[in-house]
């Protein structure tokens, strides 16, 4: 039997009006000195596609407003909830207040792994740093957890908009697994 590509009246997914109401997964994402707008858009489309809780911009990173992350995001802007804050610091504190487990994404001397996750870890806080220096280290200080990505090439580096991806659709996994 060949395989046939979906058309994209075909694929099933919720629509614009839906999604107001549908139920979001417990998982914030804050992108803090991220440099490249088309990172900015990349990342909006995987929050919108794992249906996040919202998406935090912060430091210089450019917000939906710039036009290339509007570019890049293709709309996704307009369907994941997302906000700008002045002092990431202050706000990772207060999610933590709220219970909140927040997690670099960053290579560490301790890393976790997202399948060792439990439903008590969630609400939970994923923090993307700058493409060349990571997450800061001040911001580092205050994460509960850090995920890495095992890579396997002479590299040992991914485009922090694809590793965005890849651990929200994890995280995401995981919680629907509980």
């Amino acid at each position: 039997m060949a395989i046939r590509k979906l058309q994209h009246l075909e694929i099933e997914r919720l629509s614009p009006g839906d999604l107001p109401d549908a139920k979001r997964h417990p998982i914030s994402l804050l992108l803090h000195d991220i440099r490249s707008a088309h990172n900015v858009g990349s990342a909006l489309r995987s929050a919108d596609g794992a249906r996040i809780a919202d998406v935090l911009v912060s430091g210089y990173t450019p917000t939906p407003e710039n036009k290339s992350v509007y570019k890049t995001s293709l709309g996704a802007e307009q369907f994941v909830p997302w906000r700008q804050v002045s002092n990431p610091y202050e706000t990772i504190s207060a999610l933590k207040n709220k219970g909140y487990t927040v997690a670099a994404l960053e290579l560490t001397d301790s890393p976790s792994k997202v399948e060792l996750l439990k439903p008590q870890d969630f609400p939970l806080c994923l923090i993307a740093g700058n493409e060349v220096d990571g997450v800061d280290d001040q911001l580092l200080s205050l994460c509960d957890l850090a995920f890495e990505i095992p890579q396997y090439g002479a590299k040992q580096s991914l485009n922090v908009s694809v590793a965005i991806g890849i651990v929200l659709f994890d995280l995401v996994r995981q919680f629907r697994s509980f």
